[in-house]
């Protein structure tokens, strides 16, 4: 009986430590389809996020299209990544996320939506420490500007916390998430950092940056140094 019910624990124990290294090839892959995503648009000739808005985001969300979107009762998920700036002016190990919700449109006539989020603010900053928020509710979201510069009757969009951005088919707009539920992924935090390291460590950049993830911080810092 008692090694019976050692084998069982040690199954148990193979198939935890699978299921995590699983969860981990996840995440850097993540990563990996964040950066190709990031670099792809911003090096997109007369588009891309305006330079100057990039500057001044304390934050950014990269949600890869092909990277685990499904319909879910109707809505649309998808999972990503954000990092934000520290103090010094480095960009933060990533800290996982996922989206949903109707309006987001992962899929349209069958093709992918990559997105990407600015947060603009100290507000929408701490918001990625909370569980789950509203964009449009919990944090105020509009469409970003597209080019090269933000030209200046985009000022009223400037207010808002979060700037949002789609590229679908090869075409690269702002796009209006309002209505969207932007959730912590800690299964995947978990997996990457190991199960003690908190959100509000990997925000303030008291965590080393994974080396699957030196490319991707060296294309953000590039583009928003």
């Amino acid at each position: 009986m008692l090694k019976r019910v050692s084998i069982l624990v040690i199954v148990a124990l193979v198939a935890t430590l699978t299921a995590t290294a699983s969860d981990r090839d996840d995440d850097i892959d993540r990563i990996h389809h964040a950066d190709q995503v990031f670099n792809e648009i911003m090096n997109a000739p007369d588009q891309g996020i305006p330079g100057n808005l990039l500057d001044k985001a304390d934050c950014i969300a990269i949600i890869p299209g092909d990277v685990k979107f499904a319909f879910i009762f109707g809505g649309n998920y998808g999972r990503g990544i954000a990092t934000c700036r520290t103090s010094s002016g480095k960009w933060t190990a990533p800290l996982f996320i996922a989206i949903s919700g109707g309006s987001v449109g992962y899929q349209i006539g069958g093709s992918s939506t990559d997105l990407v989020l600015l947060f603009m603010n100290e507000h929408a900053l701490h918001s990625l420490l909370s569980d789950r928020f509203k964009l449009g509710a919990d944090a105020s979201v509009a469409a970003g500007p597209v080019g090269r510069t933000a030209a200046a009757d985009t000022d009223l969009k400037l207010n808002a916390e979060i700037l949002s951005y789609s590229r679908a088919k090869g075409i690269f707009a702002g796009v209006s998430l309002s209505g969207a539920v932007v959730r912590t992924d800690k299964s995947a935090d978990d997996a990457m950092y190991g199960s003690s390291v908190t959100r509000d460590a990997l925000i303030h950049g008291e965590v080393p940056a994974p080396e699957a993830a030196a490319s991707l911080l060296h294309t953000i810092h590039q583009f928003a140094g």
